[in-house]
């Protein structure tokens, strides 16, 4: 069970990530080779295969503790790893706290989950819709900044860091719903 086709798919979004950060960084060097374009559209393949392996792994009973590990392991490097790249290449104000409040909520978000999960209440803090939302802004976002060329007259990399400055809104109002569910929890006496 542990190499069924959802947990293949987590391992290869897993692998994609040092693929987009080589395509990144010769696309750095060389501005006008097609480098910038395959990492996004790459991060993009990655992406969908997110929502893809949950989706395959519940339909064909393929679930393991593997997979639900390694999930949101792959999710989280694959964020990370993108908006340090971005602020690498884009380190204004905006685009820097952008990726502090992406990162910095999903490491707060991450450890909540893990102490609610081990007080046995891991489920008051499940993925809620807006951060099923946030998500996907987010992704889309990320491919667009790290695509970067414009597209048929589109402001490529603008649309993608107002998409990703969204998704940072959104990251911290769904902060504030996990929190406030976790609240009864957090604030009882040990």
């Amino acid at each position: 069970m542990t190499w069924n086709l959802p947990n293949v798919l987590t391992w290869l979004r897993i692998l994609a990530v040092p693929l987009v950060v080589v395509l990144f960084l010769i696309g750095a060097r060389s501005p006008h080779s097609p480098a910038d374009p395959i990492a996004g559209l790459l991060f993009a393949a990655a992406a969908i295969t997110d929502s893809l392996d949950g989706y395959l792994a519940r339909r064909l009973g393929q679930t393991t503790r593997l997979g639900s590990f390694l999930d949101p392991v792959a999710d989280k490097l694959m964020v990370a790893v993108a908006l340090v790249l971005i602020v690498s290449r884009d380190p204004r104000t905006l685009m820097v706290l952008t990726a502090a409040v992406i990162i910095g909520r999903e490491i707060a978000i991450s450890a909540l989950r893990e102490w609610m999960a081990g007080i046995g209440q891991r489920a008051a803090v499940a993925v809620s819709r807006i951060g099923k939302f946030k998500t996907i802004l987010q992704m889309t976002g990320l491919t667009l900044l790290l695509f970067r060329n414009d597209v048929a007259g589109l402001p490529i990399y603008l649309l993608g860091q107002w998409l990703t400055v969204i998704a940072a809104a959104l990251t911290l109002i769904s902060m504030a719903v996990y929190l406030r569910a976790a609240w009864p929890h957090l604030s009882a006496s040990s």
